[in-house]
């Protein structure tokens, strides 16, 4: 009989090892061959869209995980950034500890991982639960290992660092959605050798799942570690200042709004890397993001920084609201940075921008992907801030969009073809209208529909005949 057992429980774990190898082929990621972009081992272009869930782990049951997990897909996105530690003495729903005495290098687990058992269920069982129920649903999970604040602390130490990525490669290195995240709102220049040390043990183990560093408002991950090998890719974190609040002498970089400026600064980078802004302002949330007494950044803001940032050459967008971001629920006491006592996460779900990200993802998936590049010689009446436009192209199509619906003049004789049929595109809804056919020669003017005013962002979309 023991036999028999041994036997049947060997067939379980060969099944289920073989599913495991089947769902890492089908949703593992990489590099394509040109370096800009993402894609699915079997060649399948893959246009990250992401939403930053940061404390999911932490506040969410399983049940309220799994109905996130669901809206989420429902609404086109495919990656949900989510920090493993936002702090260390972080406990999840259920009050489970993930380390011993905050000590980061020792993470408190139990035996087993029935999720029905809570003498067995501990933290680190929550979050593989909720990362597999994420795979069911062909969603990643860009895992952030440890907050950026955590280690400001003083208390992660680079041989602690070392034994604690060797602890989560070993737990979860074998999920196929992962995607690994180092750093976590901090510069690269802080703390620097904990972040090397994370980067590195981790590669040492993996070197199949993607990894990048998420880095401090207003820098880009390529200023610190582009050529480390294992940063695959770069985010950058464009913040949440518009152009008057972005004054600060002490920081490089003053773009305010600008967001396409740190794609410009990845794109001629080598060797050549993927770039995305991983962390724009979010919908809801004060802009400058610490008086609650400021205005909130509007949906139609979140689509001019999506459009903008992936015109320019980013291989990606990463979407987020205020409330959503940190899970805040009705009951709670104040939550941070100004979300309002009525703006429970349920309901912000499906604020306006949470719907509209998808258009933008259906929109650079239905032309040929991999051959796209950044082109402004399309445009011939160029300006500056919010009457910026961005042009994108492949061989025979080309984007150009505008955020006040201002009028555009377009260099013909980008793409190829005597003819060319013209459309517009609405961010706002993912419709689409024909405008007609045009010589595909000289400079022409394009007229968007309405009044031109900020928020009447439209795409001219181009087509060879």
């Amino acid at each position: 009989m023991l036999k028999k057992t041994v036997f049947f429980l060997g067939l379980v774990a060969l099944f289920v090892s073989c599913k495991q190898k089947e769902q890492v082929a089908e949703m593992g990621l990489q590099i394509n061959k040109d370096g800009r972009y993402f894609e699915t081992r079997t060649g399948k272009p893959f246009f990250w869209l992401g939403d930053t869930g940061w404390l999911l782990f932490k506040k969410l049951s399983r049940e309220e995980a799994v109905a996130y997990l669901d809206d989420r897909q429902q609404k086109g996105f495919n990656v949900i950034q989510v920090m493993a530690l936002h702090e260390l003495g972080v406990t999840d729903f259920y009050g489970d500890s993930a380390l011993v005495n905050k000590k980061i290098d020792a993470p408190k687990v139990t035996e087993g991982n029935d999720f029905n058992d809570s003498l067995q269920y501990d933290y680190w069982d929550h979050v593989e639960y909720v990362i597999d129920e994420a795979a069911k649903r062909h969603l990643y999970i860009g895992f952030v290992t440890v907050w950026g604040s955590a280690v400001k602390s003083g208390d992660v130490q680079p041989e602690q660092a070392k034994k604690y990525a060797d602890f989560l490669v070993k737990r979860f290195g074998d999920k196929p959605n992962i995607i690994w995240m180092n750093g976590g709102d901090i510069k690269g220049s802080e703390y620097t050798d904990v972040w090397q040390t994370i980067g590195k043990t981790i590669r040492l183990q993996d070197s199949v799942h993607l990894m990048t560093y998420h880095p401090r408002g207003r820098t880009t991950s390529s200023e610190w570690f582009h050529k480390e090998k294992w940063l695959d890719f770069n985010t950058f974190q464009s913040g949440h200042r518009r152009y008057d609040q972005d004054t600060s002498k002490n920081e490089k970089r003053h773009y305010g709004e600008d967001n396409w400026k740190y794609v410009l600064e990845d794109y001629p980078q080598t060797p050549t890397k993927p770039t995305l802004d991983a962390e724009p302002s979010y919908e809801a949330i004060p802009e400058g993001l610490h008086d609650s007494l400021e205005v909130r950044w509007t949906d139609a803001a979140i689509r001019r920084y999506a459009y903008w940032s992936v015109f320019a050459g980013a291989a990606g967008f990463t979407y987020g609201h205020n409330a959503v971001m940190q899970f805040y629920k009705e009951g709670e006491g104040p939550g941070a940075y100004g979300v309002r006592n009525w703006e429970f996460y349920t309901k912000a779900l499906n604020d306006p921008a949470a719907t509209q990200m998808q258009y933008i993802k259906k929109l650079m998936l239905s032309k040929p992907y991999f051959e796209r590049v950044p082109d402004q010689s399309i445009i011939a009446n160029q300006k500056e801030k919010h009457q910026y436009l961005a042009a994108t192209r492949g061989k025979d199509y080309a984007f150009v969009y505008t955020w006040t619906g201002r009028d555009l003049e377009v260099n013909m004789g980008e793409i190829e073809g005597k003819k060319v049929k013209a459309s517009w595109f609405k961010p706002a809804d993912g419709t689409q209208t024909a405008i007609g056919e045009f010589d595909n020669t000289g400079t022409k003017t394009f007229d968007p529909p309405g009044d031109e005013k900020e928020g009447n962002d439209w795409v001219l979309i181009l087509e060879s005949i």
